[in-house]
């Protein structure tokens, strides 16, 4: 008996496994949503850049300065501290590892680094994205910068 439970457990965790693995399809739809960052960032448009965070007072960004709530306090935030093209420089991302939490959500772990002539600014970011409808969007963001 005890070796069927054990069987049985084994089993029950290698589905429960599978079910949370991220397909190509979303995986790409992810990358897609994370390229599209940083192509409104490099073309110095925060608003475009903003279009990928849920619009909701449920947003959350994490940054240096603590958590800031809502769509429009991190649009604000965004746009105080990045007030121009130069100051906000080149993007680039690196995606270190997407996992799937469950159907509608997913974990990002990523790089960023800003190229720019007053100064680069490099760190890692964990985002949490989900889906709504047919797209996916970031409920949560902390980003942290390398001193």
């Amino acid at each position: 008996m005890r070796a069927v439970l054990l069987i049985l457990g084994i089993l029950f965790t290698l589905n429960l496994g599978a079910k949370n693995k991220i397909d190509n399809s979303e995986k790409e739809k992810i990358t897609n949503l994370l390229n599209q960052q940083v192509k409104a960032w490099n073309d110095g448009d925060i608003d475009k850049f903003m279009e990928t965070y849920l619009k909701s007072d449920e947003l959350v960004f994490v940054g240096s300065h603590g958590p800031t709530y809502g769509w429009q306090a991190t649009l604000d935030n965004y746009k105080k501290h990045y007030p121009d093209k130069a100051t906000m420089g080149t993007l680039d991302f690196q995606i270190l590892k997407i996992d799937k939490i469950d159907r509608k959500t997913v974990f990002v772990i990523g790089r960023f680094e800003v190229t720019r002539t007053m100064g680069n600014i490099a760190g890692h970011f964990t985002l949490v994205i989900q889906k709504f409808g047919n797209k996916w969007l970031i409920v949560s963001d902390h980003s942290s910068a390398e001193d």
